[in-house]
């Protein structure tokens, strides 16, 4: 009864997402647009620190990878939309690989520090190779994409919003997925006590990897949906803030709750772009303040929070 109703609400709001640019102005749709991309990115990194028990502070790194590649391709070869998001997932997918061969070896402490640092590294290469990414200026002039090969480019912002909405929708649900297979219950074994599943045959080692490329794959559609949304990049896309917000909107909507990192992600935005803006700038402060109402108040997040069990707890108190 309980799945029944949660996959009512689910397609409820797929439903009041897709009728957003048909009843509001085109702001809304590119703040929901960017919402969207930071919101993929939230889940991917959820997969690792919710459902695996990886925490990262390096997850900018496969999403600026996937921005950069997709910038690159819309500009320089096709931006027919299907060839640039591809292409990203196939590059962040592929720097996780690389780079988690080494990273996966370890863990706790030194696997947070290890992930900053390799961040941190391709932070510094974006801002020093000039000839390739920009430099500190970044990759402007990015064209819009095309929905159709050699079509006309998008330029309505509710056409370009559904498209990353099937985006985002495709990555959530292959992560969705993920969780959910007999690989997800096997992280989620490696997650609890890593000894143990090792103790039963099973290859940590493989099993880390495996869930760090996948992160990486879909952290770079994410770069790809900020890209055809902003059409521009730069070493910022890897910088240590967009993995702190991306942590920050897990921590915020609930670890290991994929739906959580959705709506971590859309507070965290609106908090610090638009209520920020109108604060003089003072979004950082605010949304600071707001990560520590949640610590206090909600230990588990949004997500994680049994709502009815609290608002009964808040009633005997009051009653009391």
């Amino acid at each position: 009864m309980r799945a029944r109703a949660s996959s009512v609400v689910g397609v409820l709001v797929v439903l009041l997402l897709v009728a957003v640019p048909l009843v509001f102005p085109a702001d809304t749709a590119n703040t929901l647009s960017r919402v969207l991309a930071l919101a993929l990115l939230a889940v991917s990194l959820d997969l690792l620190v919710g459902v695996s028990g990886m925490p990262s502070l390096g997850h900018a790194a496969p999403f600026g990878v996937g921005a950069y590649t997709a910038a690159l391709v819309a500009r320089d070869v096709d931006a027919f939309a299907p060839v640039p998001l591809l292409l990203a997932v196939l590059a962040g997918g592929l720097f996780a690989l690389v780079t988690g061969v080494l990273m996966v070896r370890t863990k706790g402490t030194y696997f947070l520090m290890l992930t900053l640092a390799i961040a941190e590294l391709a932070h510094v290469l974006a801002q020093r190779w000039v000839g390739l990414t920009g430099g500190t200026n970044g990759l402007y002039g990015i064209p819009s994409i095309t929905l159709a090969p050699g079509g006309e480019p998008v330029t309505l912002a509710g056409i370009r919003y559904w498209w990353l909405l099937v985006v985002f929708l495709v990555g959530f649900a292959v992560v969705w997925w993920t969780a959910r297979s007999t690989l997800g219950r096997s992280l989620r074994g490696l997650r609890d006590n890593e000894e143990r599943m090792s103790s039963l045959g099973y290859s940590t080692f493989r099993l880390k990897l495996t869930v760090y490329a996948i992160a990486g794959a879909v952290a770079g559609a994410a770069g790809s949906m900020w890209v055809a949304q902003n059409r521009f990049v730069s070493p910022e896309d890897l910088a240590f803030e967009v993995s702190a917000m991306a942590l920050l909107a897990v921590v915020v909507g609930g670890r290991g709750r994929l739906w959580g990192a959705v709506l971590g992600a859309a507070l965290v935005t609106i908090v610090r772009d638009d209520i920020g803006a109108s604060l003089g700038g003072r979004g950082p402060l605010l949304l600071g303040l707001v990560f520590i109402a949640v610590v206090y108040l909600l230990p588990h997040g949004f997500a994680g929070t049994s709502w009815r069990r609290l608002l009964s707890r808040r009633t005997q108190e009051g009653s009391a």
